[in-house]
């Protein structure tokens, strides 16, 4: 049986240098039992990174998690190795937000599951109902893209929240087309990938045809800059950061999809509305 090791395993570009190596290390390993040893710490959320990464390898390779006792706990209850042989547990805690591997025609499933499990928490920063109504859609509208133009049979969605730390962190992964394939094919441009992301970023942008729109980031980066949060877009070898500042890193190999990760800060003691819903007569 051959191993490999994921160590210390965060939303950090190191993090997902260690999943693309463990992807291109997969791609000549066919017919074996393979080992993935997750040692000291393993975010959950991350589940949606390893499954997508593991189930495009599960036709020829039978696939082991090891770990420590405390990172099995917490991928017992959100579900994720159940996939692979074991038993889930209930989270009595209530802190994990389930590992799905959703058909990209379960659009509006994971519609609710983002609303249910994501957004209506205690624990979210408070805003307005419109203003949750419009990051779900902003949310919803990244499974959209995912479903319309990665070609990827399936999307892989989870979530973690951490109460020490005061953040949730949610992540949605596929493995088909990424974005510098869909928008160099849609347009015969010659972007890298990083390139890509910052055209597919930006409000507007869209490979569809006929369509206005683009990958629903806009309300969802704003949000995220004054809660002090983050997204992270992973496609190709590109990685992107949006925090208080946006950056852009190349990674040591292609990731097989896109990875998109926010992580929202629940110490936000700040109530959010949209501009449209300040009232005027309150100013004066």
């Amino acid at each position: 049986m051959r191993s490999f090791n994921l160590t210390n395993i965060n939303a950090t570009y190191s993090c997902y240098n260690q999943f693309v190596e463990l992807y291109n290390s997969l791609q000549n390993i066919n017919f074996e039992a393979i080992e993935i040893k997750l040692e000291n710490w393993f975010g959950a959320n991350m589940s949606a990174v390893l499954g997508g990464i593991l189930d495009i390898k599960s036709t020829t390779n039978n696939f082991n998690i090891s770990s420590n006792p405390e990172i099995r706990s917490i991928l017992l209850k959100n579900g994720f190795l159940a996939n692979y042989g074991y038993k889930a547990i209930a989270d009595t805690n209530n802190t994990t937000i389930q590992y799905l591997k959703l058909k990209s025609k379960e659009s509006l499933f994971f519609n609710s599951y983002v609303m249910n499990e994501l957004l209506s928490r205690s624990s979210f920063p408070n805003m307005t109902e419109l203003l949750k109504k419009k990051i779900a859609g902003s949310i919803y509208e990244i499974f959209v893209n995912a479903q319309m133009h990665s070609n990827s049979e399936y999307i892989y969605t989870c979530g973690q929240f951490y109460p020490k730390k005061h953040e949730i962190e949610f992540t949605i992964v596929d493995t088909g087309q990424g974005f510098k394939s869909s928008i160099n094919n849609r347009f015969n441009t010659k972007l890298n990938s990083l390139q890509a992301i910052k055209w597919a970023i930006n409000n507007g942008n869209t490979t569809k045809q006929g369509i206005t729109g683009g990958l629903g980031l806009s309300i969802l980066r704003d949000f995220i800059k004054m809660n002090k949060g983050k997204v992270q877009i992973i496609s190709d070898n590109g990685f992107y950061e949006i925090s208080e500042k946006e950056e852009g890193k190349y990674l040591n190999y292609l990731f097989p999809g896109t990875v998109i990760n926010m992580k929202f800060k629940t110490d936000d003691t700040k109530s959010y509305l949209l501009a449209e819903e300040i009232d005027t007569n309150d100013i004066f």
